[in-house]
């Protein structure tokens, strides 16, 4: 790819409280596009800030002070924070691999699943799109999304993607003691969480890798991607078993956590790299299959009970077993065969609950216990659903790195 000055979006705001738009850089009235001659600058950017990302990259290509102004840090922190605060989920998408077609991504509009009669999903062009490459989302964290892209002939690469303002960034190569190309006598297996660590206002990828020769576990290796270095570290501390096939990990409060192929919860803190068992109430090893998932900001556990139900679990304080509460219970539909409930994507302003059930969306209500498949045209059956938030956060380092576009 060209290299570019990577100047349309900075890469992270730092979380913190809603900026007030009057330190937001304004734009000057002679670039204005609106016909208002006499409508202030600093109203014109707090219009601005409550646009949707696609019209604002339309005005960045009117002139200079357009796009300095969509650019400055300043800017995205502001609208990141107040699209990720809007109550009608209007700058919200829902991302989802799709099951019966291992080389294709979709997303739809998070909004119009919950309030529209239909909804229609879109296939997306993500990074090194090929027939012979097989995608994975990892997360999504301030409208970047972490994909992991594998093949049949080497170990996967990582790519930071937002697909709002479609840029990506490939990952370096993490390295490890094996070849880049599989032998007829080693196997290398992965598993990814992705993390913001808010004290170092940085992004990071957790890669677990068990690696096996002749079938037997000889060894797990733990690298750690940070953005700001560009670089993949070792650790050292890791523990514990096998984690959990086709599970990322899930970020809540600073740590990633894991289910290990013993339904163990384990989980490594962002910042001390140290990994720990997670006590947890006794009934989910019972359960017929387990699934951990994020609630609001809280840790969940779906507890699938003999394709009849789900208990729906969180966890109110980290590492007390007796902090572990259950919120839900939920029934399956009648045609519930073979099918399980996957972890929960969001509760509503009017309490109804968005998931998965087996490969479709379904509309849970807690008033009634009712439950609805929901209608996506262009739909197929999808793995787990992830939210993200449409922003303009740009996944490079500052005037260091190449810009490429999907």
């Amino acid at each position: 790819m060209e290299s570019q000055r990577v100047e349309a979006v900075p890469r992270h705001p730092k979380e913190s409280k809603l900026q007030n738009p009057a330190h937001v850089p304004s734009i000057s009235r002679k670039d204005s596009i609106f016909s208002m001659p006499n409508l202030p600058a600093e109203l014109i950017t707090e219009i601005l800030l409550k646009l949707p990302v696609k019209p604002l990259l339309r005005f960045s290509c009117v002139s200079k002070s357009w796009l300095a102004l969509i650019s400055s840090p300043e800017f995205v922190k502001t609208h990141l924070l107040l699209s990720a605060s809007n109550k009608n989920y209007t700058h919200h998408g829902v991302i989802f691999e799709v099951s019966n077609d291992n080389h294709n991504v979709k997303d739809c509009s998070l909004s119009s699943l919950l309030y529209n009669s239909v909804t229609e999903a879109f296939d997306l062009d993500y990074p090194s799109k090929n027939p012979n490459h097989f995608p994975r989302i990892v997360g999504s964290i301030n409208g970047l999304i972490c994909l992991v892209i594998s093949s049949f002939d080497g170990l996967p690469d990582l790519f930071l993607w937002n697909l709002s303002v479609r840029k990506y960034k490939k990952l370096r190569n993490y390295r490890l003691n094996v070849s880049r190309r599989y032998h007829e006598d080693e196997c290398v297996d992965f598993n990814f969480g992705f993390a913001y660590d808010e004290f170092q206002d940085d992004y990071k990828v957790v890669g677990v890798f068990p690696i096996y020769r002749y079938v037997h576990l000889c060894r797990i290796e733990v690298k750690i991607y940070n953005l700001k270095s560009n670089s993949w570290r070792s650790i050292d501390d890791f523990k514990g078993r096998l984690l959990l096939d086709d599970h990322s990990g899930k970020l809540v409060n600073g740590k990633l956590y894991w289910l290990d192929r013993g339904w163990n919860i384990v989980s490594i803190d962002l910042t001390d790299e140290k990994w720990a068992e997670v006590e947890q109430p006794c009934s989910f090893k019972k359960c017929d299959f387990l699934s951990l998932g994020v609630f609001r900001s809280d840790l969940s556990a779906f507890c699938n009970e003999a394709w009849t139900h789900v208990d729906v679990w969180v966890m109110k304080e980290y590492g007390v077993k007796e902090s572990w509460e259950k919120i839900f219970t939920i029934k399956s539909p009648v045609d519930s065969t073979g099918n399980r409930f996957h972890p929960l994507i969001l509760m509503s302003n009017e309490g109804e609950i968005l998931l998965q059930f087996g490969s479709r969306f379904t509309n849970y209500n807690s008033k009634d216990d009712s439950i609805k498949y929901l209608d996506v045209t262009n739909f197929a059956p999808s793995l787990e659903a992830q939210i993200y938030v449409k922003s303009l956060v740009c996944p490079f380092l500052p005037r260091t790195q190449q810009q490429q576009r999907s």
